[in-house]
């Protein structure tokens, strides 16, 4: 990691209200500036202080006071300053297309106190994943079971709640078991996906505890919605995890992240070798990594069975089946070749001179 620095300045002229306007309600401009930048900013009526990298410190410096020249007042009014107006002075100073420093940003790591300890990185992957869910708003973490991509994801949600970084945590999958038509089911909505998120439920109860989560759903901090239920809305200064994507179709993971507001963070799980959509379905995971690989603010991350932390046996197993997969895609391929050789000769014994060419292969959908 490169150096950090501080920088001190004041904001002049000092006016409580124009500060107001660029501190944003319960300090959420400044929040995101430190999230997006992987800054510390402290700040006393219009002194500041930002802890940082050289550059994104600068950077964060500059934008400040640029936000800070566009309250003064019009008509005797002091314009707001909108979540929309950081989002562009972000984009506009350049800085994250300078960044190249991959790791997790100064005073932003992820411990959170459970009844079990600390929570931390167990292998590099997980290290970088979560620096990865920190600095980009849209976070894809591929892997098999047990690498703790979904735990992990939890972890950041509950950490960026208890920093008030956000204002609540949103838990979605696809209940493809139930086709997605809950209608039928017995109870309310959350009792009809409880059962699918069960997963989460558990990570949220072991970081939280049991009754400050049923407060916090009873109170919309955290929301739990099938995936179907998601079109139409817009979700600002929340943190959303989407569990199980790779049993997303493609028109459900491009609804699902255009679904992504302003000062909102989302963190896609799934594992590509346990698609249980139907057949002839592509998984919109498997396209998403083809579409959006080369696109800004998004990380993909990939475990591994060495990432795996559950019992040691897991990690032999998911090794095994990997090895048996590699095997299994050959031997298809080879039978599929010989199919098609003999699909030739038989054509060419049935019309003597005809030249026969190989047919075209089609692509295979999951």
């Amino acid at each position: 990691m490169s150096k950090v620095i501080t920088i001190e300045f004041n904001l002049e002229p000092a006016n409580n209200q124009r500060l107001s306007s660029l501190c944003g309600p319960f300090d959420d401009n400044i929040k995101q500036l430190e999230r997006r930048l992987g800054v510390e900013i402290n700040h006393r009526s219009n002194s500041f202080s930002i802890v940082g990298q050289p550059h994104t410190a600068g950077a964060a410096a500059d934008i400040i006071k640029t936000l800070y020249v566009d309250t003064a007042p019009v008509r005797n009014v002091i314009p707001d300053i909108e979540p929309e107006q950081i989002h562009l002075a972000i984009k506009e100073s350049g800085v994250l297309e300078q960044s190249t420093d991959s790791s997790i940003p100064y005073g932003k790591e992820v411990t959170i106190k459970t009844k079990k300890g600390i929570i931390k990185p167990r292998t590099p992957n997980q290290a970088q994943y979560i620096a990865n869910m920190v600095r980009h708003d849209i976070t894809f973490g591929i892997g098999p079971a047990g690498t703790g991509k979904t735990y992990l994801a939890v972890a950041a949600a509950v950490d960026a709640l208890e920093r008030q970084e956000i204002r609540r945590i949103l838990l979605t999958r696809p209940a493809v078991e139930a086709g997605e038509k809950l209608g039928f089911l017995p109870g309310d909505l959350s009792q009809k996906v409880d059962p699918y998120l069960r997963p989460l439920y558990d990570a949220l109860f072991e970081m939280l505890g049991f009754e400050r989560v049923e407060k916090l759903i009873e109170r919309n901090v955290i929301e739990v919605a099938p995936l179907a239920y998601m079109r139409g809305r817009t979700l600002n200064d929340a943190f959303i995890i989407l569990d199980e994507s790779q049993n997303t179709t493609v028109e459900q993971m491009k609804m699902f992240l255009t679904r992504i507001g302003f000062n909102s963070r989302a963190v896609i799980t799934g594992d590509v070798t346990q698609i249980d959509l139907p057949r002839g379905a592509r998984s919109g995971l498997r396209h998403a990594i083809e579409v959006l690989s080369e696109v800004d603010e998004i990380s993909f991350n990939f475990f591994l069975a060495d990432d795996v932390v559950r019992h040691p046996v897991v990690a032999r197993i998911v090794q095994a089946y990997e090895v048996w997969e590699t095997e299994d895609q050959k031997q298809r391929k080879l039978a599929e070749q010989r199919r098609r050789e003999e699909q030739m000769a038989r054509q060419a014994a049935l019309t003597p001179g005809a030249v026969i060419l190989p047919e075209a292969e089609t692509e295979k959908t999951d």
